[in-house]
């Protein structure tokens, strides 16, 4: 089992087993130090448990493995995206693409009573939050912050085209260094939700527009910065009829 620190490995080539240690201004620091997907905390020992790439960010600070995977595995906190399977009672049944479907209460939206409930249809998409994500438990979804304010998630609008990439890829478009919605929203206004398990839905102001962004996004998966506005630069070239 190989033993390495964090702040001289990111950006390196994990396996599963591979014993991580933090660096002496980790183990010094009174900041919060956050462990994402692919590494679990043991007694003393932190290990890798997925095949990937070490990165990091700040604020707070935050490790996790990268690694290409499909299957989205339910973390509190995330905002996804899921289509509503069906109603049992007062709640819905929503599939965010995880092992088990998710649970979301009729009054999850703001500004939602008993007697003042949003009309939600079999089929509909959805933007929300994880409040729950526990092996033990079934996953619950809700619309609202902690407050009951709406910050932007609820029912999505059928006129938008929904499509699926990997998890990385849905992490790298969310990086704050990342510019391709930034480029693209400059010459193509359109709307956006991000789904931290591999949905993202769009709507422009037209299908047209909305295929060339879905498309932009999807081929830039593995392309690096330079890579992106070039392509950002060709397909708004297209969009322009040069």
């Amino acid at each position: 089992m190989a033993e390495k620190s964090f702040s001289t490995h990111v950006n390196q080539i994990y396996l599963p087993g591979d014993s991580v240690t933090l660096s002496k201004t980790d183990e010094i620091s009174n900041a919060k130090i956050v462990l994402g997907p692919g590494l679990r905390k043991y007694g003393k020992q932190i290990l890798v448990t997925k095949p990937g790439i070490l990165r990091t960010k700040s604020s707070p600070q935050t490790y996790w493995i990268d690694c290409h995977h499909r299957r989205y595995v339910p973390a509190r906190g995330d905002d996804v995206i899921g289509v509503v399977t069906n109603k049992v009672g007062e709640s819905y049944k929503v599939y965010i693409g995880s092992s088990e479907e998710a649970s979301l209460s009729s009054i999850a939206f703001p500004g939602a009573t008993k007697k003042n409930k949003p009309n939600i249809q079999i089929g509909d998409l959805v933007f929300a939050k994880l409040l729950i994500a526990s092996t033990d438990m079934e996953p619950e979804l809700v619309c609202v912050n902690s407050l009951g304010e709406n910050v932007g998630l609820g029912v999505l609008s059928t006129n938008g085209f929904l499509f699926t990439v990997p998890l990385h890829h849905v992490r790298k478009l969310l990086n704050p260094e990342c510019t391709l919605l930034k480029s693209l929203g400059k010459a193509l206004p359109f709307e956006i939700a991000i789904g931290m398990n591999g949905k993202i839905w769009i709507k422009a102001k037209s299908v047209k527009q909305t295929i060339t962004v879905a498309r932009a996004i999807s081929i830039s998966e593995h392309m690096n910065k330079e890579e992106m506005n070039q392509l950002c630069r060709k397909f708004l070239d297209r969009q322009a009829g040069f």
